[in-house]
């Protein structure tokens, strides 16, 4: 059986206006083809739905107690079809889950969690870690917003370059890096040195650009996370090189010192991704805002600069 949704709509206006004409008024059509409607639809409910009592129409005992059930049914088609675009913030009810860098976590994470908390009390945010496989859970729809400083290559998945920051040498004071007049390319490559790789790689870009250079740096060790390296760092005379933006305020914290770079490295770039099925979504695109702001106020020092 073929079901024509125009006739719950032609339905539910004779029920609601009790005439051929009246309906026909409200959904804008003529009565002639209000009463053809009228007819298909006492063909299909094999019942009469209106009956002429006088000069009006009647409903019959069925159209009567279906009358709102029809009412309801439209009315949720309505909603699948046209979905309304307006977000009420005071109500709604979701969870967002966050796959973000660890270091964009801890940065921006309470600047967004502020932020989402005096505008939607309702919404929860659920921050995971970031996995040492590449894993397709923004596809899957198991992940509504990624931060970090990959760009996404599959097609389906949309992204947005939200800041930029400059690598920089963390040392702690005192480190012999940090008692000699200029840091050049030379002495940053003597040093030993630890990386930062959720998986464990060893080399990075900054071993490429000193082969430019026809210099070698030894990498004694790697940490899943910055401030995991950072912690290494502060009791021993290993170098790390890491975004300056995501180590400033730890690096302050940990007393531990930053160097320029003595050569020339790509800037350290944060991305916010998100599957293209979240685009028109109110309240993803809401908590999407609410994440660049945090990201960008965040990794160009404007939160501090207020606060300050």
């Amino acid at each position: 059986m073929q079901l024509d949704l125009n006739l719950l709509a032609a339905l539910d206006a004779l029920l609601e206006e009790g005439s051929v004409a009246g309906a026909a008024d409200r959904l804008h059509v003529t009565a002639p083809a209000m009463s053809r409607s009228l007819g298909r639809i006492r063909r299909t409910t094999g019942d009469q739905i209106l009956v002429r009592t006088g000069r009006t129409m009647t409903p019959t005992p069925y159209a009567l107690a279906v009358r709102e059930q029809v009412h309801d049914l439209l009315q949720q088609v309505q909603g699948v079809l046209a979905p309304s675009r307006e977000l009420d913030l005071a109500t709604l009810d979701r969870t967002f889950t966050l796959r973000w860098h660890d270091a964009l976590v801890s940065l921006s994470g309470p600047a967004l969690m502020t932020a989402v908390r005096e505008q939607a009390p309702g919404v929860r945010l659920r921050f995971i870690a970031e996995s040492s496989i590449d894993t397709p859970e923004l596809r899957r729809g198991e992940v509504d917003l990624a931060a970090n400083g990959d760009r996404p290559t599959a097609p389906e998945i949309r992204s947005h370059r939200v800041a930029e920051t400059k690598q920089v040498i963390v040392v702690r004071r005192g480190h012999p890096l940090t008692l000699v007049e200029t840091v050049t390319a030379a002495r940053y490559a003597a040093a030993e040195h630890i990386t930062v790789s959720r998986r464990g790689k060893l080399g990075n870009i900054l071993d490429e650009e000193l082969a430019r250079l026809d210099l070698t740096r030894r990498v004694v060790a790697t940490a899943p996370t910055e401030r995991a390296a950072f912690e290494f760092v502060r009791g021993s005379d290993l170098v790390v090189t890491a975004p300056e933006s995501t180590t400033r305020s730890v690096a302050a914290d940990l007393g531990l010192a930053m160097l320029p770079l003595p050569f020339d490295l790509p800037p350290a770039r944060a991305y916010l991704s998100w599957h293209q099925r979240y685009d028109t979504d109110p309240a993803h695109i809401w908590l999407r805002d609410l994440a660049r702001t945090a990201l960008v106020n965040a990794m160009t020092g404007q939160d501090r600069s207020r606060s300050t």
